[in-house]
């Protein structure tokens, strides 16, 4: 059986131990409910997960953000088995730990009376390399899980306005500024992602070849502002 961690109690041998859990229920879930396209893909965010924790509470000198879409809702997903995440917390790291989105505001943490510094993606890199012993996994990066046959969700629909200026169609916020910019050869696969929710990226029209396509959503992805689905 394995023990329950206290807060006095928890360290890095039973924050080990938390790498090896399995939530089957989990699992299910996310494919059933179209988050991961296959059990193989939901299993390695789920390692993800648990390693993006594990590291969370064995250095807490800085805030750790989360860096993925993709790992976050898996985690959001694990939440929502309310009384299993709970246990698992308490019983690995003797305090709950709570979900923190990657598109959430952010706001600084204390911790013994002290602002935390928040850590850079490439610290978090270096620090995930440094405990692993391998490189960070491409899921960590979702633009590169971007293909023709990639469902993405557009959660700023009909907010950004979308305009041509010199040679480039730009997309605008409601304050103004230009949040995202491309050659005008896009321009009418831009004005389609705009006003759509959710797509495939091979549906995209205008002239744009498969490559081309595929590096407009990475892009758009990578600057968060188009998020992955399975």
């Amino acid at each position: 059986m394995t023990p329950t961690a206290s807060s006095a109690e928890a360290g890095p041998a039973i924050f080990a131990a938390s790498l090896c859990f399995e939530a089957p229920y989990l699992i299910e879930k996310l494919v059933n409910d179209h988050v991961c396209a296959s059990e193989d893909e939901a299993r390695t965010l789920f390692r993800e997960v648990k390693r993006y924790l594990f590291l969370n509470r064995a250095d807490q000198s800085k805030l750790w953000e989360m860096h993925s879409f993709r790992i976050d809702e898996v985690w959001h997903q694990f939440v929502l088995f309310t009384r299993q995440y709970t246990d698992f917390c308490m019983r690995y790291f003797g305090a709950y730990s709570p979900h923190n989105p990657s598109n959430a505001p952010e706001s600084p943490k204390h911790n013994a009376g002290k602002t935390l510094q928040v850590a850079t993606f490439k610290e978090f890199h270096a620090y995930y390399e440094k405990v692993f012993g391998e490189p960070l996994p491409d899921c960590w990066y979702d633009e590169r899980s971007v293909c023709l046959h990639r469902r993405v969700l557009d959660a700023r629909v009909g907010k950004l306005l979308l305009k041509e200026e010199g040679g480039r169609v730009e997309l605008v916020d409601g304050v103004g500024e230009v949040v995202f910019a491309v050659n005008a050869l896009a321009a009418q696969a831009m004005s389609f992602i705009a006003d759509t929710g959710a797509f495939y990226v091979r549906e995209l029209p205008g002239n744009l070849e498969d490559d081309e396509k595929i590096a407009l959503v990475a892009t758009l992805v990578e600057h968060k502002l188009l998020r992955l689905a399975a």
